[in-house]
């Protein structure tokens, strides 16, 4: 469902006084971080599971060592794991996900502090919702 122009303006606001109080943790909520950690984390996956296609070879090529296989296997298992999920959150190119960034981007915050600055936010919303008489 789209957001009535009155909504727009208003997150368009939310933005720019985002933007003025932490430039910073505002450029980290963009995603171009975000993207580039989760590619990054399927490259290194998709190295591993082909670590563990060698272990499980070697394994199966020394004889009573089958132990070396499962070691193999459960890495493949493991990294397949971790691209997969990496790659189901990786935002796409055009996406903006501010709260897929403040939850798990690499903004160097504290939770303590990310909460504080959303309560603010809310009090502000709250305030204007207010003066607006809805």
């Amino acid at each position: 469902m789209p957001l009535s122009e009155h909504e727009q303006r208003m997150l368009e606001q939310m933005e720019r006084a985002l933007y003025a109080e932490d430039p910073k943790f505002a450029t980290a909520l963009e995603g171009s971080g975000l993207r580039t950690y989760t590619r990054r984390r399927v490259y290194q996956a998709a190295a591993g599971f082909l670590v563990g296609i060698g272990l499980l070879m070697a394994g199966v090529m020394i004889p009573d060592q089958i132990w070396i296989s499962l070691v193999g296997f459960v890495v493949m298992l493991g990294c397949a794991v971790l691209a997969v999920t990496g790659w189901r959150k990786a935002p796409k190119p055009g996406d903006r996900p501010a709260a897929q960034g403040a939850a798990g981007g690499p903004a160097g915050r504290q939770p303590r502090q990310k909460r504080s600055m959303m309560n603010r936010i809310e009090d502000r919303w709250q305030r204007r919702r207010d003066e607006q008489g809805h």
